[in-house]
């Protein structure tokens, strides 16, 4: 086996002139060294079916040719037989560059004369989209008593999965395949990628995902690194294994979350919204991310802002620019964070202006009646909007958290309670993903469920694991639909040749639309069983009915069937079996969701504490109401559930991707880009409601992303709520400690004055 490293630009903007890899070929244990030209591998392109006045296409080669776009870009791949030889390969590669002034922020993109990233992009513009404008909108705001403004930016995240991206490729001369073990959320997109980069067949590419520590979205679009590994295995004959150092997956991986926000709201005079006009921009860095394109964050953020509230009058331009830094791939969540912060900053805001308590002004705006079609062409499964809210309040007034604030910030100390209100729309289904006009439109799922000769069940999917325990849960709805022990099903993902097609898992889609087809498929394969066990037994199909493990009479329990006896006949006696039945016990399903998928809702309370000495924030209370629909395991949803709000708690106050004046990122360790670690996150207490969703086929919906979506929003109303007495208010995150103590200092030298 062959180990990989990429030589990476070292430059945010420059074309290449030269790429000299003769010193690299001569250092001990390198058995070659690929440039573009060499590797001879095409371009990964994701595009839009929309007009070049809304989305321009950036092919993303491989490897750079003629131009680099970021710092950490690949130029070059170097092959080597151990891991150290590999990187002193790397570091004798000598690059020439002519280095172009960058581009490093949405301002700078869109400034006149600013440098283009793309010559076909132009004002550095990939997406520009206005998807809404409700006639006479204007009228309205200028007419009404009370309009706030927030004008919010967010800072740059990585994902940061606890496993970095890597991938194992070699080619199987028996086979005459591409077999490449990767960790990925996506296996048949990859699949279709490499080989058509590769220009190989599909059948001639098989992707197998192993056990995956976190992809959280990043690892749910193709990226160039396991694109080179296959086109080197395949070149030389040989294994080849690249691991992403943790240098690299802080800097050169696909990034998320860098937006801007212009929003105005306008509100009569008792707190209810009347117009919502905004303007997005997403810095998306370098490149669009296969298949889901730069417009992944301004589309998603355009046409889910109204979120819980009736907002009678919408209107909304997304923009997608490009910058000299390394591309944005989906993250848990995809803007809604962000649109749930702005929705929930305007109202904190008017609130304020009118004098309103902030949790009634939620009250009177909050979505009550089901299904509900919104001003943004969405409609909405029934939830528990005000319900979730009502709790949530509720928790933190009966534990005398209100008192404890009003106590103590009379003694001088800075206490705040803030709160968040969203949905969370899950089971995107083909539809759904269809009016982004993408040109791969994921959706639908495929399931298969076959029993052996033991009785056991083997189920496929094609959803994929990255961590949230779907061996647990989709074996929870075979067990339940068969009537077996959940020890007795096996579940299988992550593999092309075993998988006929899936889109992976992302969008909170397993357990809505993965889980559906799985449970689909094991109902038909019930059918499959009683029907066999009606004809061995001699009674009507009506006349049976499943138990644990085997299926009986209803008029006489004493006469039953194992499954291991009528798989018996299945397989061993096919001759018992009736006319119009084939052998085995194999059954198939797919799942699709018709419409705009099913919504997921809760409500986030949290109390804080502003350290004046540090700018510091100490979170006193978290508290959470959630509605995911049916929880096929509670515990599997409050694991989402803190885990998705401890990476909401990160992009309030800790992380942030930041870059000096030459496009250099600066954290390329974890020295610099700050993680929270456990002594940050709080105890999360998480209360439950249950509305189950009508169209799919357990009742759930999905929780995958809400805990993510609500507590930036929660976590900045409370730290506004704390600098109440200081009269500044914060929009941006992560929330700096530098800005919060100069705010409390300010404000102790008035006191002292």
């Amino acid at each position: 086996m062959l180990h990989a490293q990429f030589v990476r630009s070292t430059v945010a903007h420059g074309e290449v002139e030269s790429v000299d890899l003769s010193a690299t070929r001569e250092v001990p244990g390198v058995v070659a060294a690929f440039t573009a030209a060499e590797l001879e591998a095409g371009d990964i392109e994701a595009v839009l079916d929309r007009p070049l006045s809304q989305f321009v296409p950036t092919a993303m080669p491989v490897l750079a040719r003629d131009r680099v776009r970021y710092v950490g870009e690949p130029i070059a791949i170097v092959l080597a037989e151990d891991p150290y030889a590999v990187e002193d390969g790397v570091e004798a590669a000598k690059v020439g560059y002519r280095a172009l002034r960058p581009v490093l922020s949405d301002r700078q993109a869109l400034a006149e004369g600013a440098p283009l990233v793309h010559d076909a992009a132009v004002a550095n513009t990939l997406v520009d989209v206005s998807m809404f404008a409700t006639e006479g909108i204007d009228e309205v705001i200028d007419a009404a008593p009370c309009v706030v403004n927030v004008r919010m930016k967010t800072g740059r995240q990585n994902a940061l999965p606890l496993e970095t991206r890597g991938a194992v490729a070699q080619w199987d001369a028996r086979e005459e395949q591409l077999l490449v073990q990767t960790c990925t959320q996506t296996p048949h997109q990859v699949r279709t990628v490499m080989a058509a980069c590769l220009g190989l067949r599909e059948a001639a590419v098989r992707v197998v995902v192993p056990d995956m520590g976190g992809g959280f979205g990043q690892k749910c679009v193709v990226g160039r690194e396991e694109i080179a590994a296959g086109a080197a295995a395949l070149r030389l004959r040989r294994p080849v294994k690249w691991i992403e150092d943790r240098r690299d997956a802080l800097t050169a991986s696909f990034l998320a979350r860098e937006q801007r926000y212009d929003v105005r709201a306008a509100f009569d005079g008792d707190g209810r919204i009347l117009a919502l006009d905004a303007d997005v921009v997403c810095d998306m860095g370098a490149y669009s991310c296969y298949p889901f394109t730069a417009g992944i964050e301004p589309l998603m953020a355009s046409a889910e802002m109204p979120g819980v509230y009736r907002v009678p009058s919408y209107r909304v331009r997304g923009r997608a620019v490009t910058t000299n830094k390394a591309p944005t791939a989906p993250y848990r969540g995809v803007s809604r964070p962000q649109i749930v912060m702005v929705m929930e900053r305007l109202f904190e805001r008017a609130a304020r202006e009118l004098d309103v308590d902030p949790v009634e002004i939620r009250r009177r705006n909050l979505i009550t009646e089901f299904p509900y079609t919104g001003i943004n062409d969405v409609t909405y499964d029934p939830g528990s909007y005000l319900e979730s809210l009502d709790l949530c309040e509720k928790v933190l007034k009966d534990e005398g958290w209100y008192e404890r604030r009003s106590r103590e910030c009379a003694q001088g100390r800075f206490i705040g309670i803030g709160y968040s209100c969203f949905s969370e729309r899950t089971g995107y289904g083909s539809a759904a993903f269809a009016k982004r006009k993408m040109a791969v439109v994921p959706g639908f799922d495929m399931a298969e469920c076959r029993m052996d000769l033991s009785g056991c069940v083997t189920v496929t999917t094609g959803t994929m694991s990255h961590g949230q325990s779907h061996e647990t849960t989709l074996a929870q709805i075979v067990a339940d639909r068969l009537g077996l022990d959940l020890a007795q099903v096996k579940i299988h993902q992550g593999d092309t040749d075993r998988v006929t097609y899936g889109f992976g898992t992302f969008a909170s889609r397993s357990a809505t639309i993965g889980g559906s087809a799985v449970a689909r498929a094991a109902t038909a394969l019930a059918d499959r069983l009683l029907d066999l066990a009606a004809h061995l037994l001699e009674t009507n199909r009506d006349n049976v009915e499943l138990g644990r493990g085997r299926i009986r009479l209803r008029d006489d329990h004493s006469r039953a069937l194992t499954f291991e006896e009528l798989a018996d006949v299945a397989y061993l006696k096919a001759h018992l079996l009736p006319k119009e039945a084939e052998p085995g016990l194999t059954a198939a399903a797919t799942f699709d969701v018709q419409g705009d998928g099913t919504f997921s809702n809760a409500a986030h309370g949290v109390v804080v504490e502003l350290d004046p000495g540090t700018g510091g924030v100490k979170i006193l209370r978290y508290v959470c109401v959630e509605d995911c629909g049916v929880a096929i395991n509670p515990k599997v949803v409050e694991g989402q559930a803190r885990g998705g709000i401890a990476q909401g708690i990160a992009g309030a106050l800790f992380e942030e991707v930041t870059y000096d004046e030459q496009g250099e990122p600066s954290c390329a360790s974890f020295i610099d880009y700050k993680v929270p670690t456990a002594n940050e996150i709080p105890d999360i207490s998480v209360h439950h409601l249950e509305t189950p969703c009508a169209f799919t086929e357990s009742g759930a919906k999905g929780a995958g992303e809400g805990g993510t979506i609500g507590a930036p929003a929660a976590v900045l109303n409370a730290v506004n709520d704390a600098l109440r007495p200081t009269g500044i208010e914060l929009d941006d995150t992560p929330i700096r400690p530098e800005i919060l103590h100069r705010a409390l200092e300010s404000m102790e030298t008035l006191e002292n004055a």
